[in-house]
Order: C-alpha cells, then sequence, then structure tokens
C-alpha cells in the first residue's frame, strides 16, 4: 500500500510539472485568439516555435519593467503572422 501511494505522489508530482511548463503555442492559434489571449491575461509567455518563446504584453498597460516599452513583434499563428507587442528598452536614433 505504502508504494502504491509513492507512486501516486511521484505521479502527481510528473504532471504538475508537465502543466506547469506548458506555453499556449501561437502556431496552432489564430492571431485574434492570440491578440485575445494576451490582452485577456495582460501578458502571457507564449511559444513561438520549435525552441523559442517569449513574454508577450498589451500594447497599452504597465506591464512592462522601465525603462522598457511595449514594442511591436511579430508571431507565426495559425493564419500568418500577427502584430503583437514585447517588452524592450527603446532605442532613439539622434541625429547629429
Amino acid at each position: 500500500m505504502k508504494s502504491l501511494s509513492v507512486a501516486f505522489l511521484v505521479g502527481m508530482a510528473v504532471c504538475a510539472t508537465s502543466a506547469a511548463d506548458a506555453r499556449p503555442d501561437t502556431r496552432v492559434m489564430t492571431c485574434e485568439q492570440t491578440q485575445a489571449l494576451i490582452k485577456s491575461h495582460r501578458s502571457m509567455v507564449l511559444t513561438t516555435g520549435r525552441n523559442t518563446y517569449d513574454r508577450y504584453v498589451r500594447q497599452f498597460g504597465n506591464e512592462c519593467d522601465w525603462p522598457d516599452v511595449p514594442i511591436a513583434a511579430s508571431v507565426p499563428t495559425r493564419d500568418g503572422q500577427c502584430r503583437v507587442y514585447h517588452c524592450e528598452e527603446p532605442t532613439f536614433n539622434r541625429s547629429p
């Protein structure tokens, strides 16, 4: 009976770890679904490729830490490329 309890706890830990590591994948969502997911959660870490992911935020909000600001980016979705925003330090082109 004790070994069954241990096996159950190990199984639960593996399931919890797998669920926690899972990220929504933009490649299986439409652009509209991707944008709605980001908007509803204010920011989301999304898988964008086989080995790529990033944190995406709403365009208007305070999800970025200073001095970062929301910068436009493009992610692959089921229906093509989709415009989203991620946090990045702004660069200013100063002309002499």
